[in-house]
């Protein structure tokens, strides 16, 4: 009963058995080879767009990288108040950028409030100095509270960067996740909703190691060449890469392997709902799970083997739990089975 993080999951059969093909003989390297070059075309057509892709080994450095190449001077980037580049990444697109900063914006359920993101960029207006100046506004999809941006809601994010002639990126880690709970294309969740540079994951969701920032104008790509090097995440066998993207990309394995983490989050949240000691903090999209436990409750799962994190309660939420409950997130991906869901629903 591992619901720890989809994170602690291996990789997919497929992406491993590509790995090997390609592990023979000689490439060219960084980012060279025929295989990079085949990875970034099919990238290209599931958005729908001539792309740009940069490889790079972890979401956080995909993040930060996304982040660094819309620096200005002073610059401020906007993110929900608990975004994962804001709280889980240890000031990295800080560090990148060489002090940029993360202004946090409000909203329920892990979703920025477009409103309240207008009044936050408004508070740094162009003429103040002191102040320094928006640069960027980040949002996460699906969200680090597993719920999902509709389409509408990116769009008006995306119209309040555009009015105030800002880049929007979006935190892709559990991208396939987010597309399939809408039921929309690549392209309608990003470019034509306003989106400028994509962090895209695989690693939650059945690579190995295989994380990538997308471009959907080319021409930031230049300077994003230099930016990668400087910090280390120009792989020179990049084919690794490139091979777990391979597989992860053909005959739609990497939307099936969402679909059945999502799958598996359903039947976790529809058996805690039916359960009289847990209850749900929320109704998931994705593929997390949030729970209000007694705290002895949840010892008592653990004792029985369940495996699960302690999560600190949101911001819109706070007041709302006893003195004896905790909030808990219990997370599912590809390589989740029915039976291991049915023996924690069992055990609650």
């Amino acid at each position: 009963m591992i619901f720890s993080s989809d994170n602690w999951a291996g990789a997919h059969p497929a992406i491993a058995e590509s790995l090997v093909t390609h592990a023979a003989g000689y490439a060219s390297a960084y980012g060279t080879s025929e295989l990079d070059r085949t990875v970034e075309k099919k990238f290209s057509e599931i958005f729908e767009k001539d792309v740009a892709v940069f490889f790079v080994g972890t979401g956080t450095a995909a993040n930060a990288l996304a982040l660094s190449s819309a620096n200005r001077a002073g610059g401020i980037a906007f993110c929900h108040r608990e975004a994962h580049v804001n709280v889980d990444e240890c000031g990295a697109p800080s560090f990148f950028s060489h002090g940029a900063r993360l202004c946090p914006v409000g909203g329920e359920r892990g979703r920025m409030d477009p409103a309240k993101l207008e009044a936050g960029i408004r508070r740094f207006p162009k003429e103040n100095v002191h102040g320094g100046q928006p640069m960027a506004v980040t949002l996460t999809q699906a969200t680090e509270s597993g719920t999902v941006y509709p389409l509408d809601q990116i769009e008006s994010i995306g119209s309040v960067a555009t009015a105030h002639e800002l880049p929007l990126h979006m935190d892709g880690a559990r991208f396939a996740n987010a597309l399939v709970s809408l039921g929309t294309t690549p392209a309608e969740m990003t470019w034509k909703r306003g989106v400028d540079l994509l962090s895209f994951g695989g690693t939650k969701n059945g690579c190995w190691c295989a994380e990538a920032l997308v471009l959907f104008d080319r021409s930031r790509a230049q300077q994003t060449h230099f930016l990668r090097k400087r910090s280390a995440q120009l792989f020179s066998k990049s084919r690794f890469v490139a091979a777990q993207f391979d597989a992860y990309l053909t005959g739609d394995l990497w939307l099936d392997l969402a679909r059945q983490a999502n799958a598996m989050a359903r039947r976790l949240a529809d058996g805690i709902t039916a359960s009289a000691e847990s209850r749900l903090a929320w109704t998931p999209d994705a593929n997390e799970v949030f729970v209000v436990l007694k705290r002895e409750a949840a010892s008592r799962l653990r004792e029985q083997g369940a495996l699960f994190y302690d999560w600190d309660v949101p911001h819109d939420l706070e007041g709302s739990l006893a003195d004896n409950e905790g909030l808990y997130r219990l997370v599912t991906s590809f390589a989740t089975r029915a039976e291991d869901v049915d023996r924690f629903v069992a055990a609650c």
